[in-house]
């Protein structure tokens, strides 16, 4: 059965943090809250968390996976950023936002699309995130949770924990936080497009 923990969203309780990254890193699976939606994360090389969360979604090997990331010194590590994207980026994290972006080699094959070698990079702009991403010291891998047959992602902690307590470790409980997915931009190539309209502002790339 999973925990929950109730993480208050403007200082969160750096022992329940330093509990939660200690799941991520035994290869639990976790939810927790962003600025839009719950999501689903697990460490970054951890396939058998990841097959987990595949399970979850019943997502199909195409999925694109996220990498959630504390900050832009970060990002680098994963995706090639020259200085324009990197200026829109500075611009528009943390925030709303999933940019899909060129992988670079330190990113698993596995979580890449199968074509384009690219990969979904994401700042959110919520202090629980912030305190896990630095507790942890890497990338959280990450999905929306949105359950199968659901046409809106679930938006209360314990309808969460009563719909997946055999499947996840952890509920981290950090109130309300919305229900509206990232707004998706595409930036591989030299224009930016716009893939997916969500909380994000889009008349910057319009």
């Amino acid at each position: 059965m999973s925990q929950l923990f109730q993480i208050h969203p403007d200082n969160p309780q750096k022992r329940l943090v330093a509990q939660a990254v200690e799941i991520l890193k035994k290869g639990g699976v976790i939810v927790y809250p962003t600025d839009c939606a719950y999501a689903l994360g697990c460490c970054l090389g951890d396939k058998q968390a990841m097959e987990r969360i595949k399970q979850i979604r019943q997502l199909d090997d195409k999925h694109n996976f996220t990498l959630v990331c504390s900050d832009l010194s970060v990002i680098s590590t994963y995706a090639k950023v020259d200085n324009s994207v990197y200026r829109l980026l500075k611009a528009h994290t943390p925030g709303a936002y999933t940019f899909i972006l060129n992988a670079t080699s330190e990113v698993p094959r596995r979580l890449l699309h199968p074509k384009r070698r690219t990969i979904g990079i994401r700042v959110p702009a919520n202090n629980i995130v912030t305190e896990l991403l630095r507790e942890l010291g890497e990338p959280i891998m990450s999905t929306s949770l949105m359950l199968p047959g659901e046409e809106m992602p679930l938006t209360d902690p314990y309808d969460i924990r009563e719909s997946l307590q055999h499947h996840v470790d952890l509920v981290i409980d950090g109130g309300f936080c919305g229900m509206e997915a990232t707004t998706v931009v595409n930036l591989v190539n030299d224009v930016p497009e716009v893939v997916r309209v969500g909380a994000g502002d889009v008349s910057f790339f319009n």
